[in-house]
């Protein structure tokens, strides 16, 4: 029984940021991401997402992703802040692919940091691993000038519009990735298994089932297969959940991925995907891939303190050209660790 002024306190404190905060599930013409807006521009983000956890939880999953909007998020501090309320664990960026600079921690870090004129295609984040993160959040912590949105694609929509034909034969095989981790080219495989210890990174791939060479010139080559669709732990939808399209050589701009084809050879090129027996991926259907992303494709405008959280088995980011300094942050959170014989 409330009989204080004290007690009334939090009560009408919850009323107050219940009134705050509005959900809409259908701005952009669908439900992704959802959209969290607050009128009430000091309410901590963190504050919320612990008193709201369950129903978030709910809409990110069903959704997609979302993003709240006009909390106070003021720097990477709070942000961190906020996603540990949110998540169980927030986690390092592990058997790294891409070049980030770590902000806080070894839990947040800069997005990635390609040149700004070069679109980054969709990708569900390391589902070229057996380890990857349930969830990766955003932080726009400077908008840029023109451009430098962060698309979002539905992984589950995407399967859906393939053909039975591409999705049985990936389904059958796998994908497999092959790597050259070789300086100037690529990350370094110590930067990329953040070790310059040849057994940490022998005993990481015989743990992952990679299979890895060392190479004369000092670098590394691996080679790992990964199902191609998996299921949600949780919701228990089927996904397509792969980097196959991502890192195939013939996926870089027109002309790009042939020249370094020509260049390097196939023991070469930084990184490359065939199906899981081996045999090339043709281009029609990474053209076939490339087209369902295209078409399930939502994006928006960053503000200054958006953050977005993405569900990553079902939603897929992407990153288009930017001018101005657009300093966008990312965490990810809730490691799920697959078991060969689960997707």
């Amino acid at each position: 029984m409330v009989d204080t002024a004290s007690d009334l306190k939090p009560v009408a404190r919850r009323e107050r940021q219940r009134a705050a905060v509005t959900v809409s599930e259908q701005w952009l013409d669908g439900p992704l991401p959802a959209l969290v807006s607050c009128r009430q521009p000091l309410l901590s983000l963190a504050e919320w997402l612990a008193a709201n956890r369950a129903t978030t939880d709910e809409l990110v999953r069903s959704s997609g992703a979302v993003l709240f909007r006009g909390f106070a998020v003021p720097d990477a501090a709070t942000f961190h802040e906020a996603i540990a309320a949110f998540s169980d664990e927030v986690l390092s960026y592990g058997e790294r692919s891409s070049p980030r600079t770590e902000v806080i921690g070894g839990q947040v870090y800069t997005s990635t940091e390609h040149p700004a004129a070069e679109s980054i295609l969709p990708h569900n984040e390391q589902s070229y691993t057996l380890n990857w993160p349930m969830r990766i959040s955003f932080f726009c912590d400077t908008p840029p000038t023109t451009g430098g949105r962060t698309p979002l694609v539905d992984s589950r929509k995407v399967l859906a519009r393939l053909s039975r034909e591409t999705v049985d034969r990936f389904a059958a095989t796998g994908v497999r990735y092959t790597r050259n981790y070789v300086d100037g080219i690529s990350l370094s495989w110590s930067e990329a298994f953040q070790t310059d210890d040849r057994r940490v990174v022998e005993e990481h791939c015989a743990r992952e089932g990679i299979t890895y060479e060392w190479t004369a010139d000092g670098g590394l080559r691996t080679a790992q297969v990964r199902p191609a669709v998996h299921r949600h732990p949780i919701t228990g939808e089927s996904t397509w959940f792969n980097h196959a399209h991502f890192f195939n050589i013939f996926s870089m701009p027109s002309g790009v991925g042939q020249d370094l084809w020509d260049s390097l050879g196939e023991d070469g090129i930084p990184y490359h995907t065939s199906y899981g027996d081996g045999s090339p991926i043709d281009r029609s259907t990474l053209a076939e891939l490339h087209e369902a992303y295209r078409a399930e494709t939502r994006s928006f405008d960053w503000q200054t303190g958006d953050v977005l959280v993405v569900e990553n088995m079902l939603t897929a980011h992407a990153r288009d050209p930017f001018t101005g300094p657009r300093r966008i942050l990312a965490a990810m959170s809730d490691s799920y660790r697959f078991v060969v014989g689960n997707a």
